[in-house]
């Protein structure tokens, strides 16, 4: 989650926002609305787990997380449009956050699903808490995996969504005026460092390659100038937050820090409880995978 500790903050929201997996694999049954652009697939019955993965990331970013639960819990494998191979949808290709929520909403809604729980990592934790903040009674807990109310201000606590607005133009632009060549190599190099486990490269950069260019810079920008850290003062529901920060400690980052830097952007969420993982990088459910199951199990079991 954390930056090189002297990378400068376009570099390192790229970084951050650029994390892909191995995704769009057909296993369990799919079940979503009609005229979705969502796919999704169920596994398990009981109490609904829904499960949102980030950036040009699919299905498998918690398909172990949700073998180990679906015993005991209904998993919705929820992978978005124009990621990881999934065609986009146009329209969010000029706004994607409060389209997307409305999607995810209206998913949650056609399949009856109520007391749901939402387990969310990078963009899918901000998705959750925009959900939660839209339509609170459909929602029982919120599980966020290595996401912030407000990615930019790691570095900075005082910037502001209309600050960074500038930045994130910028960026766009930039992505989007790349060529294909420079626009792939960029993303695999930001993919370095995203998992503890080298052999996970090259499915990432493979899934980097097939995500809708417009809909991730989109995202990006989204991500960019969202700013929730005054708005989940409204959130009631306990939330988890489950971090990383073991792959920047050679920049000197700690976890001490890290900890920090958590507390203060979720400190307006009072029923929270926020756990690091000692060894997993930002996808702590590949990297540390017993760990998160073990935090979520803990989290469930409190009524």
């Amino acid at each position: 989650m954390l930056c090189k500790k002297n990378g400068g903050l376009m570099a390192v929201m790229i970084a951050i926002l650029t994390c892909m997996i191995a995704a769009n694999q057909s296993h369990g049954k799919t079940a979503q609305p009609i005229q979705s652009s969502l796919s999704v697939e169920t596994k398990g019955t009981g109490p609904a787990l829904v499960f949102i993965p980030g950036l040009n990331s699919g299905k498998d970013t918690f398909r172990a997380t949700c073998d180990h639960f679906q015993k005991n819990y209904q998993c919705h494998l929820l992978q978005l449009p124009g990621f990881a191979g999934l065609p986009a949808k146009p329209g969010l290709q000029a706004a994607f956050l409060i389209p997307m929520r409305d999607e995810v909403l209206a998913y949650i809604n056609a399949n009856k699903l109520r007391k749901v729980i939402l387990v969310g990592h990078s963009l899918g934790g901000t998705l959750s808490l925009m959900l939660a903040l839209k339509a609170p009674d459909l929602i029982e807990k919120i599980i966020i995996v290595d996401a912030l109310p407000f990615f930019p201000a790691i570095q900075n606590p005082a910037l502001t969504a209309n600050l960074m607005r500038p930045q994130a133009e910028q960026m766009r632009t930039m992505m989007n005026n790349q060529s294909a060549a420079d626009y792939a190599k960029n993303a695999a190099a930001n993919l370095q460092g995203m998992s503890n486990n080298p052999t996970r490269l090259p499915l990432l950069i493979e899934w980097s390659n097939t995500s809708d260019r417009a809909t991730t810079t989109q995202a990006m920008f989204d991500l960019m100038t969202t700013d929730l850290r005054s708005d989940i003062a409204a959130i009631k529901q306990p939330t988890l937050v489950l971090g990383a920060w073991a792959a920047y400690k050679a920049y000197g980052s700690t976890k001490e820090s890290t900890a920090g830097i958590y507390k203060l952007q979720y400190e307006k969420l009072k029923n929270i409880d926020i756990r690091l993982s000692d060894t997993g990088f930002h996808f702590i459910t590949w990297d540390d995978g017993d760990w998160v199951n073990q935090q979520i199990n803990e989290f469930l079991s409190v009524k």
